[in-house]
């Protein structure tokens, strides 16, 4: 049996999945009816919410291309990467530093179903897919040892996970974690919901989430600032991710009027 078949025996298609309704927020189509009926209703509440998604989307575009353009880092571990969606990281990274060598991780059996998308990767480069749970960091730490070199520099890809891992579940923990093993010169990329620039609409949004069984928390900018204790941003700091270096966008639409309730920042290790 393949790993695809494998992941397809777990997939629980009788509740939506967070992963699936971003998908289907970004007109993918590896979503299932439920997951459709629940971004339905959550876009009825926010019709701004698939212009989340997108701008989520392509602020991690954004931010590869300025880590590979200005920093010169080859190593990306990219931890909830979430169903596939062209480009994916390592596209990008690979398009300016061929030799650039990523690490998806994911726990998600619909991820695993698609993971055969995330490894066409180039021949100088590596890429390669990990399942793992995002609350065990020192096992992916572990496993991506065998693809990365934890001496040289990683940008560590932290790409709307936070929000599904409430600090009492141990958000800070497992960030620290994995940051602590990251040489100097390493980065962090991280984008988080906020509830500070909308907050009706996203607490509606979360509401929704949590009657289809997922549990969302929303940060102030103080607390995505915390996340980022010991590390230094770069310039404009943590600020919504539409707001974030719009300069380096590459065939993005325009996403309209109104905020986007994400934030987002990249900050070094010294």
């Amino acid at each position: 049996m393949t790993g695809t078949e494998r992941a397809g025996r777990r997939i629980d298609t009788s509740k939506p999945h967070p992963a699936r309704v971003y998908d289907w927020f970004l007109g993918g189509k590896d979503n299932y009816p439920v997951d459709e009926q629940l971004g339905k209703q959550i876009t009825a509440l926010d019709p701004g919410a698939p212009r989340t998604a997108r701008a989520n989307r392509w602020f991690m575009q954004r931010a590869t291309r300025l880590v590979v353009r200005q920093s010169g880092i080859r190593q990306f571990l990219d931890v909830g990467t979430g169903i596939p969606t062209a480009p994916n990281l390592h596209q990008i990274a690979q398009s300016t530093a061929p030799d650039a060598r990523i690490v998806y991780v994911d726990n998600d059996p619909i991820v695993l179903a698609h993971a055969e998308a995330l490894l066409h990767g180039t021949p100088e480069g590596a890429t390669e897919y990990l399942q793992a749970d995002a609350r065990e960091p020192l096992t992916i730490l572990q496993q991506a040892s065998r693809v990365l070199d934890f001496d040289r520099p990683v940008a560590l890809s932290l790409i709307a996970l936070l929000h599904f891992i409430p600090d009492a579940d141990g958000a800070h923990e497992l960030v620290s974690t994995l940051v602590d093993a990251l040489a100097p010169g390493s980065c962090l990329v991280l984008s988080a919901m906020t509830a500070d620039l909308e907050p009706e609409k996203v607490e509606r949004g979360i509401a929704a989430y949590a009657a289809g069984g997922v549990t969302l928390a929303a940060r102030t900018h103080a607390e995505v600032s915390s996340i980022f204790k010991g590390l230094e941003p770069t310039a404009p700091g943590i600020v919504s991710v539409s707001d974030w270096h719009p300069e380096l966008a590459e065939n993005e639409s325009p996403l309209g009027d109104g905020p986007i309730s994400l934030y987002g920042g990249v900050a070094f290790k010294s």
